[in-house]
Parts: C-alpha cells; sequence; structure tokens
C-alpha cells in the first residue's frame, strides 16, 4: 500500500511537467505548423535542383539532343501527344490494364492470403508453390502469356495481377497472424460467428499492414503494365516508349516515364488517401 501511495503520489507531478510543457499549445502548434510546411517543400525544392542539373547537362553540348534532349523538348513533345489526343489514348488503355490488374491480383491475393493464415494445411501445401512462381522473373513469363491469352487486354491484366498478387499476399498473412490472441479469445468468449469475427476483428486489426500491401501494389501494377505491353502491344504508355526507343525519339521516350510515374503517383497517393480515411480512428486511439 505505501508502493502504491509512492506511486500515486509521483504521478501528478510528472503530469504537471508535462503540462506546462504544453501550456504554450498556441506557439507549439505555429511552430509545428510552419516544421510542416517546410518538410513539405523539400520534395519541390529537391525536384528543382533535379530539373536544373537536367537542363544544365543538355546545354553543355556534351550529348547530342537525342541522348540527352532539354526539359523544353520533353515538355513541347508531351504538350504534342495531349494536343493530338495521343496521350489520353495511350493512357486510357494503360489504366484500364492497371486496374484490371489491381483489383484481380488483390482480391485473389487477399483471400488466398486469408485461407493461409487460417490454415495450416493451406499454408504447407500452398506456400511452396507461390514463392516458386515469385521466384520467377515478370518478364519471362509475360512472352508466354502473350501466346496463350493473346495480345489483347487478357495478357497484360495477367501480367499484371501477378506482379500484384505476392506482396499483398505476403502482408495479408502477417496481418492476419499479428492479430492478438487475446481478443481472438475475447470474441471465441462472446460466441461470435466466423463472420462476425472477421468483420469485427480481424479486418479492422489487419487493416493497417493491408493498405501496406495495397500501397505496394498499386506502384507495382503500373510496372505489370508495361511489362505486357513492352512484349506486344500497339496502345498503351509502354508502347509508346517502344515505339520511340526505336525511332530514337528520345522526348518521346522520357515524356512517357515521366506520364508513367505520375499515373503510379496517383494511385499511390489514392491508397494513402485510403489509409487516411479507414484508419481515422486510430487518431483518437
Amino acid at each position: 500500500m505505501a508502493t502504491i501511495r509512492m506511486m500515486s503520489s509521483t504521478r501528478p507531478a510528472k503530469n504537471s511537467r508535462a503540462v506546462n510543457r504544453e501550456l504554450p499549445a498556441s506557439g507549439w502548434r505555429l511552430s509545428r505548423l510552419r516544421g510542416t510546411r517546410l518538410h513539405m517543400l523539400l520534395a519541390p525544392a529537391f525536384g528543382a535542383l533535379l530539373l536544373l542539373g537536367w537542363w544544365l547537362l543538355a546545354e553543355s553540348g556534351r550529348y547530342a539532343a537525342f541522348i540527352v534532349p532539354s526539359p523544353a523538348s520533353v515538355a513541347e513533345r508531351w504538350w504534342r501527344l495531349a494536343e493530338d489526343g495521343s496521350l489520353v489514348r495511350h493512357m486510357a488503355v494503360t489504366l484500364r490494364e492497371v486496374l484490371s490488374g489491381l483489383v484481380i491480383g488483390v482480391a485473389a491475393a487477399f483471400w488466398l492470403g486469408y485461407l493461409i493464415a487460417k490454415s495450416r494445411v493451406a499454408a504447407y501445401t500452398l506456400t511452396p508453390y507461390l514463392v516458386a512462381l515469385q521466384a520467377v522473373p515478370i518478364v519471362a513469363i509475360a512472352p508466354l502469356l502473350i501466346i496463350w491469352f493473346g495480345a489483347g487486354i487478357a495478357s497484360k491484366v495477367i501480367v499484371c495481377a501477378l506482379l500484384v498478387f505476392f506482396p499483398m499476399l505476403v502482408n495479408t498473412v502477417l496481418g492476419v497472424r499479428n492479430i492478438p490472441a487475446d481478443l481472438c479469445d475475447l470474441m471465441r468468449s462472446l460466441e461470435a460467428t466466423p463472420l462476425q469475427t472477421f468483420w469485427h476483428l480481424e479486418m479492422p486489426a489487419a487493416l493497417p499492414i493491408l493498405i501496406g500491401g495495397l500501397k505496394v501494389s498499386a506502384t507495382l501494377s503500373v510496372i505489370g503494365a508495361v511489362v505486357g505491353e513492352f512484349v506486344s502491344a500497339s496502345a498503351g504508355l509502354g508502347y509508346l516508349i517502344n515505339f520511340g526507343r526505336g525511332t530514337y525519339d528520345t522526348p518521346l521516350v522520357i515524356a512517357a516515364v515521366f506520364t508513367l510515374t505520375a499515373l503510379a503517383l496517383l494511385l499511390y497517393g489514392l491508397a494513402a488517401w485510403l489509409e487516411a480515411v479507414l484508419l481515422d480512428w486510430q487518431d483518437g486511439a
């Protein structure tokens, strides 16, 4: 009892010191806001430095224009693509492949990963084959898929789905297996059904790791679509890169690469926004 009283008597002193530190709350929040704004300027500033270095390298005259084109020529080529509608048309093809492959790959990985996490028989049976499939380079599989499924959108979607499959599978298994055992015991003591346990415990508990896998898959889906278009395609941003490479149109290649980068950043930003919406409850925890 004496120990408890001593602990309770010392606790207010610590709390009072913490409160004293937090008394100028408005000033602390203002400085934190200024620090956040400064941090937001780091990425644009670094990008401006890279752009300046690129411009200086192009203007130095050490390399031919078709090897290192200037930023202005790339911007002009990108504008001409956008003006005649080619950019939108090819980007729409790639985006369709990316979204289709992402949805199929993430959905298949989630349910198979959930099965592996819940069943040891499934884990011991399927894991070696899934790891072996991941060990095979997707570039080696893509020509076979083109032969089996044709040069249309189906083969590109499958390539994209295969590329996003394994990261989402691993994150699903980790997310479900890392649920605290005492929470599972609590759901069993409440006589919750498997569906109730899945919806009220397993999904919320595994959601942070699942969204981490979704972020990785969102960026890999763009790579998968481009790999499929490199092998065989008549449209898409990967086709534009292949065409520009064959005609030594370096500004076209760089413009298509920048568009792919913007597409990947957009998908990653959507996944981050989804994380902020679905995990908003963590801020108040």
